[in-house]
């Protein structure tokens, strides 16, 4: 009898390369924190990068987003490497998308096409999968003549012409009709969340802001005793959870809302604005924020942005610096050994942190740090606006 042979049938993750511009005025560690995120993104894609490509331009090539040299040695390394696709940080005009695609013959993403199917890997419920169906039709709409071609690959052009003239309407119009389809489908979805939001509507409700992956869900899990998913990737939760707390015999609704980020894709801002109507709607605010990651104070700008783009920015908020067993100091601020050194719970109160955002709040959800604080400050704030809302329940609390 011959040897048996045995087959591989994992999924051979894809490498990518990256392309960044680094436009004037932005700092080199700048423009290493959006590829690192850009990494990261591909990474939650079930991608691996394979090499990063930067160049400095004044505003990125308006016919194929780099020069031409650039492109022949990004061109060069995809062939030799056998890369399976080519990730730009920005998003790419159709025109942009089909000239680079001509050129290096591989798949060609942007930092939105990669954004939307990461969502759509994502979403669970009816409400998600049609939000990011929606963002994703109207996303490949104006693209839809990269499709077809392969018909400028025939010889003898003339002729195919109009066949092709003719395919490309007939797409256009089925995906209009879609994006009418399931804007209706979203409407219908939206009143009936409306109808259980009303049913809650006599307890107060807090909702969970932050960046995406601080720690949000890991949160909701501690204080809602609840099994949300929690993962270190971006985005690993889509669909908004409200989980009923009691915190000494007073309930309230928390509700974990999807993470923000920079460039987070315009059709995905307006297709998911009725998820985040948990924010817009909510009397507190928790706005999470990863204090170990280097560039927390951009991403609380982005939430900040973001929240002000909802119409949520004046809520009552309070600032919980997450993932304190893990901040380190920047560089430029080492001890006397030349080590980056760790802050102390006493330390992070004393910062520039805790006078600039008050109430502030340093905790370590995953190792349970500090968390009788916060609990009580949540309470406060909940008895706050329930005294103020129901002032003949204060009595019971």
């Amino acid at each position: 009898m011959g040897k048996a042979k045995f087959y591989d049938t994992a999924l051979k993750q894809e490498r990518a390369v990256l392309v960044g511009v680094i436009k004037p005025g932005e700092k080199p560690e700048q423009t290493k924190e959006y590829l690192d995120e850009l990494a990261f993104l591909v990474d939650t894609a079930g991608g691996v990068v394979d090499q990063i490509f930067t160049q400095k331009m004044q505003r990125p090539d308006r016919s194929t987003f780099v020069g031409t040299g650039k492109l022949e040695e990004i061109k060069g390394y995809v062939q030799s490497e056998e890369i399976d696709m080519v990730v730009f940080d920005d998003e790419l005009s159709p025109s942009q998308l089909r000239n680079i695609e001509r050129e290096l013959q591989v798949k060609i993403l942007d930092r939105s096409n990669l954004i939307l199917d990461i969502f759509a890997g994502r979403a669970q419920t009816a409400q998600a999968k049609t939000q990011v169906e929606l963002a994703q039709l109207q996303y490949l709409l104006p693209r839809l003549t990269r499709l077809w071609t392969h018909l400028e690959r025939q010889k003898g052009g003339i002729g195919m012409r109009g066949p092709g003239e003719t395919q490309i309407e007939s797409d256009r119009r089925m995906i209009l009709e879609k994006i009418s389809l399931l804007k209706e489908r979203l409407k219908l979805i939206d009143k009936q969340n409306e109808t259980q939001r009303k049913n809650r509507a006599q307890l107060i409700r807090v909702a969970l802001v932050g960046y995406t992956n601080v720690g949000k869900s890991t949160i909701m899990n501690m204080l809602a005793k609840s099994e949300v998913f929690a993962e270190n990737k971006l985005f690993a939760t889509l669909d908004t959870t409200v989980r009923k707390v009691v915190i000494d015999n007073l309930p309230f609704l928390l509700s974990d809302t999807v993470g923000f980020i920079r460039k987070l894709p315009h059709h995905l801002v307006e297709c998911f604005k009725s998820t985040l109507d948990e924010v817009r709607e909510a009397d507190i605010l928790i706005h999470v924020v990863d204090v170990s990651h280097e560039s927390f104070e951009d991403q609380i700008n982005v939430v900040n942005e973001t929240l002000q783009e909802l119409g949520a920015r004046d809520k009552d908020t309070i600032m919980v610096f997450n993932k304190i067993d893990a901040y380190v100091s920047p560089e430029g601020e080492e001890d006397e050994n030349g080590e980056r050194k760790t802050l102390t719970l006493e330390d992070f109160k004393k910062s520039w942190m805790a006078q600039h955002n008050a109430p502030a709040l340093f905790i370590s959800a995953l190792h349970k740090e500090n968390l009788e604080e916060f609990k009580q400050l949540l309470y406060d704030k909940v008895i706050a606006v329930h005294t103020a809302r129901y002032p003949y329940d204060s009595l019971l609390y």
